[in-house]
């Protein structure tokens, strides 16, 4: 739990998850999450859809920041939160609750009960792009906001990166501290250079949990489960 509800960090990260909500720059990203909410699927057709960008959640005093890469059509899209209501966030919440990051092992919707500890779970791109494939331009533009954020989210020193787009997004900050050199490859381990203080910051890397990623097994909750632990360790006990 947030051991600043009322301060600095969480009033901040509240006046930026309202812009980000607002924003209108790429009129593709738009047009899509719009159209995804007017031609929802059978099993949603009484939901009434976020349809609009999404800011991330979590801890302020996180010290995991976990990235993504976009919301889906149907998941964020519609529930208004990262990773809640799709099979992604089944298989992710249900990772950070065994470690004791999240106080329960399911996202539904908002209103669910679901808080996070010591984490927090972002992207890059804010809204549900068409084949979850965003252009460049359109992550160039919605970059800032994660810049931001981070800065907004001090303690972190832990970065997840889920795939290749969100390791590829957190290289491109400028918001974190130190320069990051590697690869990306699943369980790979990257302490950034020129940290600010003796405390290196340190992105960890895992494949996505995307539906097709986990049906195919190449990402297993036994692989999932091993580098969260190494989050836990990095990050520390629970408090």
């Amino acid at each position: 739990m947030t051991t600043d509800p009322l301060g600095e960090r969480s009033l901040g990260l509240a006046e930026l998850a309202g812009r980000i909500s607002r924003c209108t720059a790429c009129p593709r990203l738009v047009e899509w999450r719009e159209e995804a909410a007017r031609a929802r699927p059978r099993s949603f057709a009484e939901d009434e859809y976020w349809a609009r960008p999404l800011p991330g959640f979590g801890d302020p005093d996180a010290r995991l920041v976990i990235v993504g890469l976009a919301p889906a059509a149907h998941g964020g899209n519609r529930t208004g939160r990262m990773f809640t209501g799709d099979r992604s966030g089944d298989f992710l919440f249900a990772g950070l609750y065994s470690h004791g990051f999240a106080n329960q092992p399911t996202s539904i919707s908002l209103g669910d009960g679901l808080e996070l500890s010591s984490a927090y779970v972002t992207a890059p791109v804010r809204c549900a792009p068409p084949a979850n494939r965003p252009l460049p331009e359109e992550r160039d533009r919605c970059m800032p906001f994660l810049e931001e954020e981070l800065r907004l989210l001090p303690l972190a020193r832990v970065y997840l990166a889920l795939g290749a787009y969100a390791f590829d997004a957190i290289g491109r900050l400028r918001g974190v501290r130190g320069r990051m050199r590697g690869r990306f490859s699943h369980g790979a381990e990257i302490k950034l250079e020129a940290s600010e203080d003796d405390e290196l910051d340190t992105v960890l890397c895992t494949y996505h949990p995307s539906q097709r990623n986990v049906f195919t097994g190449l990402l297993t909750s036994e692989m999932f489960s091993d580098v969260l632990r190494r989050a836990r360790e990095l990050v520390g006990p629970e408090s």
